[in-house]
């Protein structure tokens, strides 16, 4: 055979870095601060709820929308923490996951030859999906250390071709909370470009230091230009379940559910049931939630200062960054994880992985969503090292 098989936007694709990390940290038995997911079980009467239903409810296909039940948890839900009136019926979509969500939203939004505004540094699956779409990705690239933008890089690469943008919001992996006045100013250009936003808000309730989240489909002028993505796994910290939800108004919907169908077409109905009960949960699970991962942050952030590693402030998410210029480390934040692992014995993931365009390759990511006892070997690892 001498043609090569597979479309090359996959099949030129390098082996994404979370899996690279993660081998080289079983090979060296390093402990894994590189992937984000929480290392705990999750709460006890969200899995109860799910295996009840498993157990004695309906197991056979539920609506390709998702349960009745669980899609009015998701509108009773966005009325009690951001005052947003949702029709249950028509404006939420339970999806396979939020990275499902985020491909049915931009294969369902974009046509080929359609301009798609993108911050960097992104979640990986971002670029994959708008050039699959057929679309024209336009990077605005964010700077430290507060990972700031200005009404001049909006100018930049907003324009007559602008379809959409995607809002990653708080921002993996650097843990930016984007202001009220941001937001503002990005639906300014939306209101003016006649353009739409697809919002990764998945990190919604993991917001520190006193702030509240506010999505940007609450920003005036932007209820029926946004569509806004959720996730169980972050909530509830089940990241296995897969389990995401959509809303926006049914113009805009209706595109997505139509991609939904013919990818993932439904869901679990148990683990949506799960979901279901746990989105009714009381306030205090959820501020609890999001001190427990404050309290976490601060622990690995203070641990990594006294290593002698610089440490950015985090608002939000799993995820600090440190800066490793103070180390005097001769390359960049690839080689320095590399060695990380193999020499210290803990792994963190390089930041320029989520750069496009113009990567900075002095910073590492850190996940710190673990237990205190692993954060804990994981300090005193990398003080031994340095």
């Amino acid at each position: 055979m001498t043609a090569k098989v597979g479309n090359p936007l996959f099949r030129d694709m390098p082996t994404t870095v979370f899996e690279v990390m993660s081998q080289l940290a079983l090979k060296h038995r390093a402990i894994n601060l590189g992937q984000g997911f929480p290392d705990d079980r999750g709460p006890a009467d969200v899995l109860r709820a799910a295996a009840d239903a498993l157990l004695d409810g309906y197991n056979q296909y539920p609506s390709m929308m998702g349960t009745p039940e669980l899609r009015q948890a998701v509108a009773a839900h966005a009325r009690r923490f951001y005052g947003l009136e949702v029709d249950w019926a028509r404006e939420v979509l339970v999806t396979s996951g939020a990275t499902e969500a985020l491909g049915a939203c931009l294969l369902g939004l974009i046509e080929p030859g359609d301009e798609v505004v993108l911050f960097e540094p992104m979640y990986d699956s971002y670029l994959p999906i708008v050039r699959l779409a057929g679309g024209i990705p336009r990077i605005v690239t964010l700077k430290a250390p507060d990972w700031s933008f200005t009404r001049e890089d909006l100018e930049r690469v907003f324009g007559p071709k602008t379809k959409a943008l995607v809002l990653n919001n708080p921002l993996n992996p650097v843990g930016k909370v984007y202001s009220r006045a941001e937001l503002e100013l990005i639906g300014e250009f939306m209101r003016r470009f006649d353009a739409y936003a697809v919002c990764d808000e998945v990190y919604e309730h993991l917001v520190f230091d006193g702030a509240r989240h506010i999505p940007l489909i609450t920003i005036p002028g932007l209820r029926d230009r946004c569509l806004r993505v959720g996730s169980a796994g972050k909530t509830f910290s089940l990241t296995g379940w897969k389990i995401g939800y959509v809303t926006g108004v049914p113009e805009l919907l209706q595109p997505v559910a139509k991609a939904h169908q013919f990818m993932t077409f439904t869901t679990a109905p148990n683990l949506q049931a799960g979901v279901a009960y746990g989105l009714a949960k009381e306030e205090a699970y959820f501020t609890g939630l999001a001190a427990s991962m404050q309290a976490k942050r601060d622990r690995l952030a203070a641990g990594l200062r006294e290593a002698g590693l610089s440490v950015l402030h985090s608002g939000g998410t799993y995820f600090l960054i440190a800066d490793i210029s103070s180390t005097g480390f001769d390359g960049d934040d690839v080689a320095f994880c590399l060695k990380l692992t193999e020499e210290a014995g803990v792994t963190a993931i390089p930041v320029s992985a989520f750069f496009a365009e113009s990567p900075v390759r002095n910073f590492i990511r850190f996940c710190f969503c673990k237990q205190d006892a692993l954060l804990d070997e994981a300090v005193a690892r990398l003080k031994r090292y340095f």
